[in-house]
């Protein structure tokens, strides 16, 4: 806040005085907001949550662009801070060991992930990994994946030295006060109840670490989280360590074939398994300080060692490094902490106004989540995109107990697996399936599963039109969740057409005498158009960057239906819209079969007495009528680059709705297809996906989608920032790779005259133009024809940049 800011300061409560509330109240107060109190049950400073015993391992590289920000600013941040002149950062370096062919190409593939997220790091040899851990038996070492900026956070430290100066700036740390109670009114909090006295708050954060659930439940919040014990145990002093007098001099360690971790302790090893079966923790039994004390626990996040637990997990040890042989374990403990389904933090403001969640983080992202939140509750946003932890992401058959428990204990048993970025949950399945997915599995579709959707991706059913196709082969990971199949069904959608179950896009319905106004007032486009019109809009926020992208169907004069992208555009419609609109997600009681390609009009105009000719139902208008027996809403669209509909209409009627196309498709040729094939010709057209290509960190203009805002338009949000943006320095930029036989599948590093400039975001092979297609954040300066290298596993794959759309740039096909 500026000093000539008169507002009042805002009142926050913070619950928990672990290294998140320690990093909030630090960040907070740092940016003004000083009437801070932190409330902890547990005396400080160890207040015996998870942060207490915390080993303080610090591994930047992750899949997620936005857990390496987060950790990249908690190391930054813990490498500037110390307390009593001990440092709380320890930049001894990673190392992550391969001894299997599949884990040092997946250690390969991290290099690349550390390369596009701006994280140093190399693939290096067995030589290699044994100077750097003498230990080893250098014999089993394939390689290793070293990261020399990684390290050891010394987390009770980072906690006093960031509380210290929230303190100095007028923050309160108030130990041995549990919470008892949330006080809310008008749909807001209002204050924290203790058993030492009721504390008044405009904003409370719960940052309770696998306590959540429990702060939650009182607020009338359900928090997604699972706490689960892991183990972890000392050695004795060991030879190879004797006469250390430093914490730790060699790189923390992680043999992630065998779920373990390793660091150094003066003369002895700590090591962590999350080899062992899940061992799920009640959050609502978790004894608080002084019971735990009572039960002869350390503190209420540590449980009892399990000896039977370790066993197999020593013996792995032992392997690894014979050192070990000889040595014992000398103490242990299962340490509490937590997990949600999707492994991701919780993050963000509930539909409680005030109540804010910063859950489920570790101390590797404790204070980048921690700037994150900050800057939201400060500044309305935070300056990553966060929307992979926004808290509402998941969808409600994602909230259930018994699904948080079972995805919770399956996110620890993953922790180090090799994941594909296709790879699906084994369980619970099927969840959620669309009226077609009997008529799906009769023609053998091969599901994936997204927001716990069965989503068909290829049908065998047309394997035989497969089979005379010249494709180039693909390697091992390319080829996984991927079928021949795809091609054939993206083709066959190019030269007859398909159906394809857009069941699982979210669809809104907002209705009410304001709906216009508010609509037209939200999002970029020019939505005061006659009813039958559909437009693409965005959602922006008041900096200009993208909260989403829309496609609004004026179905009558206070009636609309959206296609939006996650539970998050629910959310902020809901926040923000008056009095006498309303707005509901017709998802789940409807359905919709998109019918694309060239005899798109062949196959629906016998069925409906309506016409549908490019005349009568221009591209971008949407009609209420009848396919066969079936009422449906029919909106010309394509996110294929084909003639077609897609078509909506209500659960209940969805499989007749199938059945019809199906049989009226027979004589044309159609065939069912699945996202596979739509990924491929969706790119091929350079249609952008939220949340993969463009986020809130990227204007329409840099994400290529300015076609969408009407500057002359009065009054939505973003249009002042937007008018303040200066010309882009990135954008997103179509790629061909130039070999037919190289596949790339995203989040690949780009290198320019070989030096990293940017990073893939969506790929896919497109079998029209017989090459693969990437999209990519580059410098806004490269020129069509430019060479650029794309990172894949190593190796330099050569690509061209190219001008979009790569097809039918005329757009004749869609408009006929």
């Amino acid at each position: 806040m500026s000093a000539q800011d008169t507002r009042p300061v805002p009142r926050v409560v913070v619950i928990g005085a672990g290294i998140v509330g320690c990093s909030l109240a630090d960040e907070l107060t740092a940016r003004g907001w000083t009437d801070v109190t932190v409330l902890e049950q547990g005396p400080l400073p160890t207040p015996g949550g998870s942060t207490s015993h915390a080993p303080g391992l610090v591994f930047r590289t992750s899949p997620s662009r936005t857990l390496t920000a987060f950790a990249r600013y908690t190391v930054e941040k813990f490498t500037s801070l110390e307390a009593d002149g001990v440092p709380c950062f320890q930049q001894v370096g990673g190392l992550e060991l391969a001894t299997t062919p599949e884990r040092l190409a997946d250690l390969h593939r991290r290099a690349g992930h550390a390369t596009a997220w701006g994280v140093t790091g190399e693939v290096v040899g067995p030589a290699r990994c044994k100077e750097l851990w003498p230990l080893l038996d250098e014999s089993v070492v394939l390689g290793g994946f070293h990261t020399p900026h990684d390290g050891l956070a010394r987390a009770g430290l980072a906690c006093r030295a960031q509380a210290e100066r929230a303190t100095a700036r007028g923050a309160r740390f108030l130990d041995r006060h549990t919470v008892t109670g949330i006080e809310r009114r008008d749909g807001g909090v209002t204050g924290v109840v203790t058993d030492r006295g009721t504390f008044p708050a405009d904003h409370v954060v719960s940052a309770a670490g696998f306590w959540g659930p429990v702060i939650g439940r009182m607020a009338g919040v359900d928090v997604p989280l699972q706490p689960l014990a892991h183990q972890y145990a000392r050695t004795g002093p060991l030879p190879g360590l004797s006469g250390a007098t430093a914490e730790a001099t060699k790189p923390i360690l992680r043999f992630q074939d065998r779920d373990l971790y390793f660091r150094e302790h003066h003369d002895r090893l700590g090591i962590g398994s999350y080899a062992h079966r899940p061992l799920p923790v009640d959050p609502f039994a978790v004894p608080g300080w002084d019971e735990a004390r009572a039960r002869n626990m350390d503190m209420p996040s540590s449980y009892p060692f399990t000896p039977e637990d370790w066993a197999p997990s020593w013996e792995d040890c032992r392997r690894l490094m014979p050192a070990l042989r000889g040595a014992e374990i000398e103490s242990g403990f299962n340490g509490v902490f937590s997990f949600t389904p999707d492994g991701m933090p919780v993050l963000g403001e509930s539909r409680l106004r005030g109540f804010w969640l910063a859950e489920a983080v570790w101390v590797t992202h404790s204070a980048g989540v921690a700037k994150a939140v900050a800057e939201w509750m400060v500044n309305g946003r935070p300056a990553v995109d966060v929307h992979e932890c926004d808290l509402t992401r998941f969808e409600e058959a994602q909230r259930s107990p018994a699904y948080i428990r079972e995805r919770g204990a399956q996110q620890f048993a993953e922790v180090y697996d090799v994941v594909h970025p296709l790879q699906p949950i084994d369980r619970p399945r099927p969840l959620r399936v669309s009226p077609f997915h009997a008529r799906q599995r009769e023609l053998g579709a091969y599901f994936l599963e997204g927001g716990g959707w069965e989503r068909p991706h290829w049908y065998e059913a047309n394997a035989g039109l497969a089979e005379d196709l010249r494709l180039p082969a693909r390697d091992a990971w390319s080829a996984r969740h991927w079928s021949p199949v795809a091609a054939a069904e993206a083709l066959a959608t190019r030269e007859r057409v398909a159906l394809y179950d857009m069941t699982p896009l979210r669809r809104l319905e907002v209705t009410g005498p304001g709906a216009l106004d508010f609509l037209d007032r939200m999002t970029t486009n020019n939505l005061r158009r006659k009813p039958g019109a559909v437009t693409y809009t965005l959602l922006l926020d008041e900096t200009g960057g993208i909260r989403s992208d829309l496609t609004v169907a004026r179905l009558a004069p206070d009636r609309f239906q959206i296609g939006a992208n996650s539970p998050a555009d629910l959310d902020h419609l809901l926040r923000h819209a008056p009095a006498g609109v309303h707005i509901r997600d017709i998802t789940a009681g409807t359905c919709c079969v998109g019918v694309w390609g060239p005899l798109a009009r062949d196959l629906v105009q016998p069925l409906t007495a309506d016409d549908f000719s490019h005349e009568a139902f221009g591209y971008f208008r949407a009609r209420e009528t009848y396919v066969g027996h079936v009422p449906v809403t029919a909106l010309r669209l394509s996110y294929v680059g084909e003639l077609g509909w897609e078509l909506y209409t209500t659960a209940d009627l969805g499989l007749r709705l199938w059945d019809t196309l199906w049989e009226a498709g027979r004589d044309l040729g159609a065939v069912a297809a699945g996202r596979s094939a739509f990924n491929s010709l969706r790119l091929e057209k350079g249609y952008r996906a939220w949340g993969v290509d463009m986020t809130d960190e990227h204007d329409p203009y840099e994400a290529g989608v300015g076609f969408a805002v009407r500057r002359d338009k009065a009054g939505f949000v973003g249009k002042a920032a937007l008018e303040r943006r200066g010309d882009p320095v990135r954008r997103l930029t179509p790629l061909l790779l130039d070999d037919p036989a190289a596949v790339v599948l995203g989040k690949e590093p780009v290198h320019v005259d070989g030096t990293p400039v940017g990073y893939v975001t969506s790929a896919a092979y497109g079998y029209t133009l017989g090459r693969c297609v990437a999209y990519a954040w580059l410098p806004a300066g490269l020129a069509a024809g430019t060479g650029v290298h794309v990172e894949y596993f190593g190796e330099k794959v050569p690509a061209t940049v190219a001008d979009e759309p790569l097809f039918d740039p005329r757009m004749t096909r869609i408009r006929r």
